[in-house]
């Protein structure tokens, strides 16, 4: 019998990456386009000058692929930092049993509703699926959630895994919910937004394609995973992680409620601590912003928030501690959505949420300062190895930059498209935005790069900017779940503690259907009569 193919480790897929990269410098000649900034409504970009390409020296890379994890590092910080307080801070909320407690107690009452003949025959499980990974994909859509799902894998992975699924479930419910809308893109300003300007194109018009668009990518991706899960719930040990998930139901056991601690005297300090916090933040803002698109509406937020969490607050302080941390780490959830879509928070200020938030639940279990850094520091230690797999995978653009190829590479693919009839330029437009994603994952980046090459393009062919700017948008989306290039899926892989290889080999046939998808919606941008087209 033939031996099995063993799959290499993801750090050493990675790790070849960066050597064919590194071959690629050889044979590719460097150059280079000239660049201006622009301001744009979403800020200050810098993008191509279209007519501006010359060649320049390429930099072969040699002894440089040992250097690409330390540039990699460097290059990516903000995600590996932020994974690593991550770790730290679920580390001491899985301490208290606080969410599995939460995920026993919400489905123990979701199953309740099987009493409703409708709910019983949809399904009470595929209802949440189906709920949780439409409202991520909302955010994905509407202001480019992608980062933060990092954050939603040590929830979403034990629900799933409780839901009698695989952590590829739990994935799913969150990081593609949120890719799907971010191909679906409705109002996000730092891809359309920015894409749409370059264009010269008025803010976000072609709303009614593009929603219809989001719905039909939904409707796909999350009837794939429905019906994937409803393969592995009929039998749990066929799923390809089903080994790797050994780890997530040895410490994420449905929690019995009875084992509940009661509260004590640091619980309600911490209460009191936070609820002080919060009034005070709604004295500075009584009034909060909250940004949709071009869209804002200013609401009494933090106030409200304040409220909910004095009520909400001491009942779960009067509970037990499990309850009290749950009602923090919901409320962290909400400020970091408050944050994000009022107060423009990135990186550093989420990081700092969660870092309050470990602090808050220590403080509440009765730990002392000691005992708080000691599990903080061990779940780094766990998480360590995602960060290392960020600044490996960082480590490949690091080469083809330092190469002096990438521009090249736009500038001989955008040669190609030129030339071919208006389905056929806005196909391969298509195919080079999905491609591209293995190159540059920024999707802000990749809007201030190629618009200005897609724009002059669609003018010698005289296709519909609002076309090229869809084509930009859908194929921007999708393979970005993939690559493995992305800090984003590598930092959520490696929090769900799924090998990328494992990851590939089950999400490729998703992806591949939604890029065919993606592309049939294409079509009628070129031969109907749309609104903004």
């Amino acid at each position: 019998m033939a031996s099995k193919i063993k799959i290499p480790h993801t750090y050493v897929i990675i790790f070849s990456v960066i050597v064919i990269a590194a071959v690629f410098t050889w044979f590719i000649p460097g150059g280079a386009f000239e660049r201006e900034k622009i301001v744009t409504s979403s800020g200050t970009s810098e993008v191509i000058k279209v007519n501006s390409f010359h060649y320049t020296d390429n930099s072969p890379q040699t002894w440089q692929i040992f250097s690409a994890f330390y540039k990699g590092f460097i290059r990516s910080p903000k995600i590996i930092v932020f994974i690593l307080i991550l770790g730290g801070a679920f580390w001491l909320i899985n301490e208290s049993k606080a969410i599995d407690m939460g995920v026993f107690a919400f489905l123990k009452k979701s199953n309740k509703l099987n009493r409703y003949r409708v709910i019983r025959f949809l399904g009470v499980n595929n209802i949440i699926i189906t709920l949780v990974m439409l409202m991520f994909s909302f955010f994905g859509a509407v202001f480019g959630m992608a980062e933060e799902t990092i954050a939603f894998v040590v929830i979403f992975v034990p629900m799933a895994i409780s839901m009698g699924y695989d952590s590829i479930v739990g994935v799913c419910m969150c990081f593609v919910g949120a890719g799907i809308g971010f191909a679906g893109c409705l109002m996000n300003p730092f891809t359309l937004g920015i894409a749409q300007e370059i264009a010269g194109l008025r803010l976000f018009s072609g709303l009614e394609y593009r929603f219809i668009i989001w719905l039909v990518v939904n409707i796909t991706g999350i009837s794939y995973v429905l019906w994937y899960a409803a393969r592995v719930k009929k039998n749990p040990k066929k799923s390809i992680v089903y080994q790797e998930d050994s780890y997530w139901r040895e410490h994420h056991a449905k929690a019995d409620l009875q084992v509940s601690v009661k509260s004590i005297t640091p619980t309600w300090v911490a209460y009191f601590s936070v609820l002080a916090a919060i009034i005070a933040a709604a004295i500075h803002w009584p009034q909060n912003p909250i940004r949709l698109g071009t869209s804002e509406i200013i609401l009494p937020v933090l106030p409200v928030m304040a409220l909910l969490f004095a009520i909400t607050g001491f009942l779960a302080v009067r509970k037990s501690v499990q309850a009290f941390v749950l009602n923090i780490l919901i409320f962290t959830i909400l400020f970091l959505v408050v944050g994000v879509t009022g107060f423009e928070w990135g990186l550093l200020e989420l990081a700092a949420l969660f870092f309050g938030m470990a602090l808050v639940a220590g403080i509440a279990m009765g730990k002392n300062a000691t005992e708080i850094t000691r599990s903080f520091v061990a779940g780094a230690k766990d998480i360590m190895s995602a960060a290392l797999v960020v600044g490996l995978a960082s480590g490949i653009i690091v080469i083809l930059e330092d190469g002096k190829i990438i521009d090249t590479l736009l500038f001989g693919i955008s040669k190609s498209i030129a030339g071919t009839g208006k389905i056929a330029t806005l196909s391969l437009m298509y195919l080079f935005q999905s491609g591209l994603n293995m190159i540059i994952t920024s999707g802000t980046a990749k809007a201030a790069l190629v618009m200005p090459i897609l724009r002059d393009i669609s003018d010698m062919v005289s296709l519909s900017k609002q076309a090229t700017v869809t084509a930009f948008h859908i194929g921007d989306g999708f393979t970005n779940m993939i690559t493995p290039t992305s800090g984003v899926l590598i930092g959520v892989l490696e929090m769900a503690r799924i090998p990328f290889s494992k990851w590939f080999s089950w999400a490729w046939k998703l992806i591949l259907i939604l890029v065919i998808i993606g592309w049939i919606m294409l079509i009628p941008t070129v031969t109907m009569q749309l609104n903004g087209y």
